[in-house]
């Protein structure tokens, strides 16, 4: 009788993980806005068909996601191919911010970054030109970063013979950098960054930057996305520019830590409940890539008096798995 207990037991509790396993959400390059008191996710889409673009989802609990009530789509799609917008493939890695009343978003696609602007949060995301944000070269993951005088920067990936981070000041009334100002942020230099799980040339993308007490955080990922090593750690700068010198403990997010494969490429933000989270992807199985799976982890942000930065670090037995909520 008790070996039937049990059986009935680990029975109905294996449909349960396989139930809510079919309700993850499978954003890649994820970020989160909020609002209101609201999350907002959105990110690469992964599996399925559909449009090809971006959908949005809202919660209030960070743990379960639906589309927003007031969507205008039943997908929840604020940006889609051909709909005023620059791009044929390749929609990836979105951001969202607000200025002046306006809603802006920045993503990728066919390996170009884009600036599209909504008067609704919701979208849908358009553009007036449709065109990249600069078109002489290929580059992808666009991160704007408005800094205490007001001044924008542009941060994202180009390639040259690897995908390093390039920085630049950027005119968000014209939706242009200023080329003259266009730096690259740091080489691969930590062995972290290139592990032997999967070999590539170097690659270090998915920036997200903020400022604390005049100093500049850039948070990246480093090694191919396929490599089970895929991690996030962080650079501190005097200027947006840098120079940048990386943490000596990276990464703060790394399969050792948050227990899954492929942990990385995301954006921090911070909660209602004044906690700063970091929003990333996983690999779908130990034997799978894709389609990508969302988490969201608690960052630890402690002062160093000694060095004068903040170190962070992140909770990795408190990783949260964002689902749909039941129909």
């Amino acid at each position: 009788m008790k070996s039937i207990l049990c059986y009935s037991i680990l029975f109905f509790a294996a449909l349960q993980a396989s139930a809510q396993a079919k309700r993850e959400i499978f954003f890649a390059d994820v970020t989160v806005y909020v609002e209101g008191g609201t999350y907002y996710l959105t990110g690469s889409k992964g599996g399925g068909g559909g449009p090809q673009g971006f959908a949005l989802l809202a919660s209030k609990d960070l743990k379960t996601w639906s589309v927003p009530a007031r969507s205008t789509d039943s997908l929840g799609m604020i940006l889609t191919k051909g709909d005023h917008t620059f791009g044929t493939k390749g929609f990836w890695a979105p951001q969202l911010f607000k200025e002046k009343g306006m809603y802006y978003m920045t993503y990728t696609a066919d390996e170009q970054t884009v600036l599209a602007e909504s008067a609704s949060l919701l979208g849908p995301y358009r553009q007036r030109e449709v065109g990249p944000i600069d078109g002489s070269e290929k580059n992808i993951d666009s991160y704007v970063f408005k800094d205490t005088d007001g001044k924008h920067y542009l941060y994202c990936v180009r390639f040259d013979k690897g995908n390093y981070l390039h920085v630049a000041e950027f005119d968000l009334k014209t939706g242009k950098i200023k080329p003259e100002t266009l730096k690259r942020c740091f080489d691969q230099t930590q062995p972290w960054e290139a592990t032997p799980n999967y070999k590539s040339v170097p690659i270090m993308e998915g920036p997200t930057v903020l400022k604390l007490t005049n100093k500049y955080y850039l948070f990246y990922s480093a090694n191919h996305f396929q490599n089970i090593d895929y991690a996030i750690g962080y650079a501190v700068a005097d200027s947006p520019y840098g120079p940048w010198v990386k943490y000596k403990n990276n990464p703060i997010i790394h399969r050792s830590i948050v227990g899954e494969n492929g942990s990385g490429h995301g954006d921090l933000f911070e909660g209602v409940d004044k906690q700063l989270y970091y929003v990333y992807h996983i690999h779908n199985a130990a034997d799978k890539v894709s389609p990508r799976r969302t988490r969201i982890v608690p960052v630890v942000k402690q002062w160093d008096k000694d060095k004068g930065v903040y170190t962070f670090s992140v909770k990795g037995n408190e990783v949260i798995v964002p689902v749909m909520a039941e129909k």
